[in-house]
């Protein structure tokens, strides 16, 4: 059974290609760059390494839908623009036989904080089973009830309704600690946390999503 990859994109020209052949080096069938407006040359490389580009409106919920639909196979991983897939990703899904699920997650960057909240997030997700969105989620389609089109936290509360069918495999997909080097392990595991705390209490969502990227 084939594998799709989605990835959805907004000026990413510097770290594109290097998902999209990671995608294929992976095993994957086909990959699928959804681009939500970039003003750089993200979609020019996403072509150049091999990957089929389409246009959507943001916000990244819905570029995840729209690549979703413009996939042709029944399995499909959803990867960020700044992440790279294992070898075997595919064949893992496949044989995998869940739904639902997605990877380990390691840090591109030789850094020990970033080692010490990779650990961190294995670990939560080894207990929740709600691996998100930079875990490289993948879904099998007759289960899917897509992404809810949201400006934040879509891969969260996808995560949460299809906790109990969720697989996380053993392989680790490697993705930008550019974040966490920005703005600090600490101020970034608190902002995460908060984040939740304040979806889950009913705040505006986009004004969630305003200051999460503040």
């Amino acid at each position: 059974m084939a594998v799709s990859v989605v990835i959805p994109a907004l000026d990413e020209e510097e770290r594109i290609a290097a998902a999209v052949t990671s995608a294929r080096d992976a095993g994957a069938a086909e990959v699928i760059v959804v681009d939500g407006g970039s003003g750089d040359r993200t979609a020019r490389f996403a072509t150049a390494a091999g990957a089929r580009v389409i246009l959507s409106q943001p916000p990244r919920a819905r570029q995840l839908n729209a690549g979703c639909e413009a996939a042709a196979s029944e399995l499909i991983i959803f990867l960020h623009a700044d992440s790279q897939l294992p070898a075997g990703a595919a064949e893992a899904v496949e044989q995998s036989g869940a739904s639902f699920g997605g990877f380990r997650l390691r840090f591109a960057e030789d850094d020990r904080k970033l080692r010490i909240a990779a650990a961190l997030i294995n670990l939560r997700t080894a207990i929740t089973r709600e691996p998100w969105g930079d875990q490289a989620q993948f879904v099998r389609r007759p289960a899917f009830p897509g992404f809810p089109e949201i400006p934040i936290m879509e891969d969260y509360e996808l995560a949460r309704r299809m906790r109990t069918s969720a697989r996380i495999l053993p392989l680790y997909v490697t993705t930008s600690g550019r974040r966490f080097l920005k703005k600090g392990l600490i101020r970034t595991a608190a902002t995460n946390w908060w984040t939740i705390l304040r979806y889950h209490l009913g705040c505006d969502l986009q004004r969630l999503a305003r200051n999460y990227k503040s």
